[in-house]
Protein backbone atom coordinates (compact mmCIF):
# COMPACT_ATOMS: atom_id res chain seq x y z
CA UNK A 1 0.00 0.00 0.00
CA UNK A 2 1.41 2.92 -0.87
CA UNK A 3 1.94 6.41 1.47
CA UNK A 4 -0.22 9.18 1.58
CA UNK A 5 2.13 11.82 3.84
CA UNK A 6 5.26 11.32 2.23
CA UNK A 7 7.32 15.11 2.16
CA UNK A 8 10.16 16.38 0.38
CA UNK A 9 12.21 16.00 3.16
CA UNK A 10 11.66 12.13 3.62
CA UNK A 11 12.44 11.83 -0.27
CA UNK A 12 15.94 13.86 0.29
CA UNK A 13 16.83 12.03 3.44
CA UNK A 14 16.15 8.18 1.92
CA UNK A 15 17.81 9.18 -1.32
CA UNK A 16 21.08 10.56 0.65
CA UNK A 17 20.97 7.89 2.93
CA UNK A 18 21.09 5.28 -0.72
CA UNK A 19 24.10 7.37 -2.51
CA UNK A 20 25.87 7.61 0.99
CA UNK A 21 25.58 3.71 1.29
CA UNK A 22 25.31 2.65 -2.47
CA UNK A 23 27.31 5.60 -4.45
CA UNK A 24 24.84 7.80 -6.82
CA UNK A 25 24.84 5.05 -9.64
CA UNK A 26 22.95 2.98 -7.27
CA UNK A 27 19.90 5.74 -6.49
CA UNK A 28 16.87 5.09 -8.82
CA UNK A 29 13.42 6.47 -8.78
CA UNK A 30 12.04 3.12 -8.97
CA UNK A 31 14.67 1.47 -6.14
CA UNK A 32 13.52 5.07 -3.93
CA UNK A 33 10.40 4.69 -4.33
CA UNK A 34 10.15 0.52 -3.31
CA UNK A 35 12.44 2.10 -0.05
CA UNK A 36 10.09 4.68 0.68
CA UNK A 37 6.83 2.13 -0.09
CA UNK A 38 4.94 4.88 -2.20
CA UNK A 39 4.54 5.05 -5.73
CA UNK A 40 7.30 6.11 -8.08
CA UNK A 41 5.01 9.11 -9.30
CA UNK A 42 5.07 10.28 -5.84
CA UNK A 43 8.82 10.84 -6.06
CA UNK A 44 8.40 12.54 -9.22
CA UNK A 45 5.79 15.34 -7.03
CA UNK A 46 8.05 15.81 -4.44
CA UNK A 47 11.77 16.14 -6.05
CA UNK A 48 11.37 16.21 -10.36
CA UNK A 49 13.33 14.04 -12.40
CA UNK A 50 16.19 12.34 -11.26
CA UNK A 51 18.75 14.77 -12.27
CA UNK A 52 16.83 17.85 -10.44
CA UNK A 53 16.66 14.92 -7.20
CA UNK A 54 20.60 14.93 -7.69
CA UNK A 55 20.99 18.82 -7.40
CA UNK A 56 18.61 19.34 -4.53
CA UNK A 57 20.91 16.17 -2.82
CA UNK A 58 24.00 18.23 -3.45
CA UNK A 59 22.06 21.28 -2.20
CA UNK A 60 21.64 19.55 1.14
CA UNK A 61 25.03 18.41 1.51
CA UNK A 62 26.25 21.56 0.86
CA UNK A 63 23.93 22.81 3.77
CA UNK A 64 24.82 19.85 5.90
CA UNK A 65 28.61 21.34 5.80
CA UNK A 66 27.61 24.64 6.46
CA UNK A 67 27.09 23.75 10.64
CA UNK A 68 30.38 24.04 11.29
CA UNK A 69 30.84 25.24 15.40
CA UNK A 70 33.94 24.88 16.91
CA UNK A 71 34.41 23.43 20.87
CA UNK A 72 37.02 24.33 23.11
CA UNK A 73 38.78 26.71 25.80
CA UNK A 74 42.02 27.46 23.34
CA UNK A 75 42.66 28.99 20.45
CA UNK A 76 44.16 25.25 18.85
CA UNK A 77 41.70 23.24 20.75
CA UNK A 78 38.98 25.07 19.08
CA UNK A 79 40.74 25.24 15.31
CA UNK A 80 41.40 21.79 16.13
CA UNK A 81 37.96 20.48 16.76
CA UNK A 82 36.79 22.65 13.72
CA UNK A 83 39.38 20.69 11.56
CA UNK A 84 37.94 17.12 13.40
CA UNK A 85 34.25 18.25 12.20
CA UNK A 86 35.41 18.75 8.51
CA UNK A 87 37.20 15.60 8.56
CA UNK A 88 34.52 13.76 10.27
CA UNK A 89 31.98 15.50 7.66
CA UNK A 90 33.74 14.50 4.77
CA UNK A 91 34.61 10.59 5.75
CA UNK A 92 30.76 10.55 6.49
CA UNK A 93 29.48 11.74 2.82
CA UNK A 94 32.35 10.60 0.50
CA UNK A 95 29.56 9.72 -2.64
CA UNK A 96 27.89 13.00 -1.90
CA UNK A 97 31.00 15.17 -1.52
CA UNK A 98 32.21 13.73 -4.82
CA UNK A 99 28.60 14.59 -6.34
CA UNK A 100 29.14 18.35 -5.00
CA UNK A 101 32.85 18.48 -6.48
CA UNK A 102 31.53 17.51 -10.16
CA UNK A 103 28.78 20.27 -10.07
CA UNK A 104 31.56 22.69 -9.42
CA UNK A 105 30.45 23.85 -6.05
CA UNK A 106 33.44 22.60 -3.73
CA UNK A 107 34.31 26.22 -2.88
CA UNK A 108 31.07 26.79 -1.86
CA UNK A 109 30.45 23.70 0.14
CA UNK A 110 34.36 24.43 2.04
CA UNK A 111 33.58 28.16 2.60
CA UNK A 112 31.48 27.96 6.39
CA UNK A 113 34.73 25.80 7.31
CA UNK A 114 37.40 28.56 6.26
CA UNK A 115 34.88 31.18 7.60
CA UNK A 116 35.06 29.18 11.27
CA UNK A 117 38.70 28.96 11.14
CA UNK A 118 39.27 32.51 10.09
CA UNK A 119 36.93 33.32 13.23
CA UNK A 120 39.14 31.40 15.72
CA UNK A 121 42.36 32.35 14.02
CA UNK A 122 40.99 35.96 14.45
CA UNK A 123 40.33 35.24 18.05
CA UNK A 124 44.33 33.97 18.56
CA UNK A 125 45.51 37.08 17.07
CA UNK A 126 46.32 36.60 13.65
CA UNK A 127 44.94 38.88 10.59
CA UNK A 128 45.67 38.98 6.83
CA UNK A 129 47.90 36.63 5.15
CA UNK A 130 49.05 35.25 8.54
CA UNK A 131 45.55 33.91 9.40
CA UNK A 132 44.63 32.78 5.40
CA UNK A 133 47.59 31.14 6.01
CA UNK A 134 46.54 29.43 9.09
CA UNK A 135 43.10 28.82 7.68
CA UNK A 136 44.27 26.98 4.16
CA UNK A 137 46.80 25.07 5.46
CA UNK A 138 43.97 23.57 7.72
CA UNK A 139 42.09 22.97 5.01
CA UNK A 140 44.28 21.41 2.88
CA UNK A 141 45.54 18.93 5.81
CA UNK A 142 42.11 18.05 6.20
CA UNK A 143 40.81 17.47 2.67
CA UNK A 144 44.96 15.78 2.01
CA UNK A 145 44.53 13.63 5.29
CA UNK A 146 40.88 12.22 3.96
CA UNK A 147 41.72 11.40 0.30
CA UNK A 148 44.97 9.55 1.63
CA UNK A 149 42.47 7.44 4.59
CA UNK A 150 40.13 7.30 1.46
CA UNK A 151 42.70 5.58 -0.48
CA UNK A 152 43.71 2.87 1.88
CA UNK A 153 40.51 1.78 2.68
CA UNK A 154 39.94 1.46 -0.77
CA UNK A 155 43.24 -0.30 -1.83
CA UNK A 156 43.61 -3.86 -2.57
CA UNK A 157 45.19 -5.59 0.43
CA UNK A 158 48.82 -5.67 0.32
CA UNK A 159 51.02 -8.46 0.43
CA UNK A 160 53.08 -8.38 1.86
CA UNK A 161 51.86 -5.11 4.55
CA UNK A 162 53.69 -2.86 7.25
CA UNK A 163 53.30 -5.39 9.94
CA UNK A 164 55.14 -8.30 8.10
CA UNK A 165 57.69 -6.10 7.11
CA UNK A 166 58.46 -4.10 9.87
CA UNK A 167 58.23 -7.33 12.09
CA UNK A 168 61.06 -8.67 9.39
CA UNK A 169 63.46 -5.33 10.03
CA UNK A 170 62.16 -5.55 14.34
CA UNK A 171 65.96 -7.43 14.91
CA UNK A 172 68.12 -5.40 12.34
CA UNK A 173 66.63 -2.15 12.88
CA UNK A 174 68.45 0.45 14.66
CA UNK A 175 65.18 1.60 15.99
CA UNK A 176 63.13 -1.77 17.37
CA UNK A 177 60.55 0.40 19.41
CA UNK A 178 59.85 2.30 15.79
CA UNK A 179 59.94 -1.04 13.76
CA UNK A 180 57.14 -2.25 16.43
CA UNK A 181 55.22 0.78 16.26
CA UNK A 182 54.75 0.60 12.44
CA UNK A 183 54.16 -2.71 12.67
CA UNK A 184 50.77 -2.53 14.16
CA UNK A 185 47.95 -1.00 12.36
CA UNK A 186 47.42 2.51 11.84
CA UNK A 187 45.06 4.66 14.54
CA UNK A 188 44.11 7.42 11.45
CA UNK A 189 41.91 9.05 14.26
CA UNK A 190 44.50 9.53 16.74
CA UNK A 191 47.25 10.26 13.81
CA UNK A 192 45.04 13.09 12.66
CA UNK A 193 44.69 14.94 16.23
CA UNK A 194 48.63 14.70 16.80
CA UNK A 195 49.26 15.75 13.25
CA UNK A 196 46.54 18.74 12.81
CA UNK A 197 47.23 19.76 16.47
CA UNK A 198 51.13 20.28 15.56
CA UNK A 199 50.48 22.20 12.40
CA UNK A 200 48.04 24.37 14.12
CA UNK A 201 50.83 24.78 16.82
CA UNK A 202 53.22 25.59 14.60
CA UNK A 203 51.42 27.83 12.57
CA UNK A 204 49.76 30.24 15.56
CA UNK A 205 53.83 30.31 16.73
CA UNK A 206 55.52 31.46 13.98
CA UNK A 207 56.47 35.33 14.51
CA UNK A 208 56.38 38.28 12.37
CA UNK A 209 54.73 38.67 8.46
CA UNK A 210 54.94 35.42 6.82
CA UNK A 211 57.41 35.62 3.49
CA UNK A 212 55.68 35.35 0.17
CA UNK A 213 52.28 34.31 -1.19
CA UNK A 214 49.28 32.65 0.78
CA UNK A 215 50.11 28.94 0.22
Amino acid sequence: MARSALTREEVLRAAAALVRELGPDALTMRGLAAELGTAVTSIYWHVGNRESLLDALVERTVAELAAVTAHGRTPVDRIVSVADALRRDLRERPHLVAMVHERGLTERMFLPAQRALAREVHAAGLRGTRAARVVRAVQFQVVGYVLVERNRERAPVQSPGEEVLWNAEGDTSPDPALARALARPVDTGHLFAVSVRALVEGLLAVPGPPRGPVG
